[in-house]
């Protein structure tokens, strides 16, 4: 017999279960739209301004990471948990920009998408969770904003638990469209229904955990990929913002639908919401949640 006033958190469904998809949908929608910092600058502060008012909406601190580039003034844009201790932290990131003429839904409004998703739930270990969100600009320019927060990691010492980059992972296709250098074919499925981690070899023991979260999910297929040094045999695996964390030394992964390898509206005007598999997605950023809390070990 369960007295009244007994512990309610019994009566809550496991972190994971709490995704909302609708939120995720309202999230693409109102970020969907070409985020150029110089043709459609505008786009780029609406959608800063909109990621910062969700976060005020949840017991999150934020704060901007202002950095220069060609003469201009930027920010990356930072969320923890009202109470995040001191000490070793996981960094959730993704990117705010596009190319021109693109609308961005998947590059990247869907990593923008899980990550505030997971922000919402994991804000709720206000006391816990040693982690943040990072919102990276200037990614299509060559990493600019993460480069800046990661040099500034290691000057000032920081110590990283391990950074995951959310970078495409709402698109899949059941055709057989999915590509692979030469080096991975046969590898890997035809079909591109499946997430994909990747990896350097300092960064195996972060991609365990993470695999073996994300495998708890149903309906959830993962691969994963280990690349020797900091990627360079593999550039293309070098095309997002856990790579400037893997040249200064940090464990981070690639976290994504494999982007151009699958995705034909990859930096093209069709990349919108419509082409976007939202069960897909609702499953990644589940796991998301859970790798998140293994992580965290909350």
């Amino acid at each position: 017999m369960v007295m009244p006033g007994a512990d309610s958190a019994r009566s809550e469904p496991p972190l994971f279960r709490q995704v909302d998809r609708a939120r995720l949908l309202s999230h693409l929608r109102r970020l969907e739209g070409e985020r150029h910092p110089y043709t459609s600058r505008d786009r780029l502060l609406a959608a800063q301004r909109y990621i910062l008012s969700q976060w005020g909406s949840w017991p999150l601190t934020t704060a901007s990471d202002g950095f220069s580039y060609m003469g201009e003034s930027f920010v990356n844009l930072i969320a923890r948990p009202a109470r995040c201790p001191s000490g070793p932290r996981l960094i959730v990131g993704a990117h705010l920009d596009t190319v021109p003429n693109s609308p961005g839904a998947d590059d990247d409004a869907s990593g923008l998408a899980a990550l505030l998703e997971c922000s919402r739930l994991v804000g709720q270990y206000a006391q816990a969770a040693p982690v943040e969100f990072a919102v990276f600009n200037l990614e299509e320019l060559g990493m600019v904003g993460s480069s800046h927060y990661a040099a500034r990691l290691r000057r000032e010492q920081q110590p990283v638990i391990g950074m995951l980059s959310l970078e495409m992972v709402g698109f899949t296709e059941s055709e057989g469209l999915q590509r692979y250098p030469w080096f991975l074919r046969g590898r890997f499925p035809r079909v591109g229904a499946y997430l994909g981690l990747a990896a350097n070899r300092r960064s195996r023991g972060l991609l365990g955990i993470v695999e073996r979260a994300m495998r708890t999910i149903d309906g959830l297929p993962v691969e994963t990929l280990v690349l020797p040094g900091n990627g360079w045999a593999f550039p293309e695996a070098r095309l997002s913002d856990h790579a400037p964390f893997w040249d200064r030394g940090y464990p981070a992964l690639l976290v994504t639908d494999t982007a151009f390898f699958r995705n034909p509206h990859y930096h093209q005007p069709s990349d919108t919401v419509e082409t976007l598999d939202l069960a897909f997605l609702e499953r990644v950023t589940q796991g998301l949640v859970t790798a998140v809390k293994s992580l965290c070990q909350l």
